[in-house]
């Protein structure tokens, strides 16, 4: 009997690593808003770190988070590196392209809690009498995060922080 119950465990076991190793080896988290201000009033608060704690929902993650700017003010070369708790982790990013009040792309390295690197971009749209903002990131997906992908969703928890964020631009910029 616990033989059969072992083989059985271990056939379980062997059919779930099989199928997360047929997941896709990248991801895409999107998510958009409609703002009512005009792109010229969002784009610098995405285009400067220096205003990301305007909106950005992870500011909030740790009040004590160490944060170090270098390279350009804002747009292409601006850097920013944070150092906090377990929530907010530890990494880097750049911005590597910036096209006025269209368009900002970021480079997002992570190290901690899990390492990463993954590319951002920020897209801004005419849209009636606003604008569409989209917010991407996109990263390969090694093993560990194709099983966990079975058990949580990614898309959900990370699109859930993008929505927040969308909502504290639209807060930040309409009047």
């Amino acid at each position: 009997m616990l033989t059969t119950i072992l083989i059985i465990l271990v056939a379980i076991i062997a059919a779930v690593l099989i199928y997360a190793a047929t997941r896709p080896n990248d991801f895409v988290v999107t998510r958009s808003a409609s703002i009512k201000a005009p792109a010229e009033a969002i784009f610098p608060l995405i285009n400067d770190f220096r205003r990301w704690p305007e909106w950005s929902p992870f500011e909030g993650l740790d009040p004590q988070m160490k944060r170090t700017l270098s390279g350009t003010e804002s747009g292409k070369g601006a850097a920013y590196t944070w150092e906090g708790n377990s929530k907010a982790g530890k990494g880097r990013m750049e911005i590597t392209g910036s096209v006025p009040s269209s368009q900002v792309a970021l480079k997002l390295d992570f190290e901690k809690p899990f390492r990463a690197n993954n590319s951002v971009d920020f897209s801004l749209a005419p849209s009636g009498n606003g604008t569409t903002v989209t917010w991407a990131m996109r990263g390969a997906r090694p093993f560990i995060a194709k099983l966990m992908g079975l058990f949580m969703n990614f898309d959900n928890l990370i699109g859930k922080d993008f929505e927040a964020g969308l909502d504290n631009l639209r807060r930040a910029t309409e009047r």
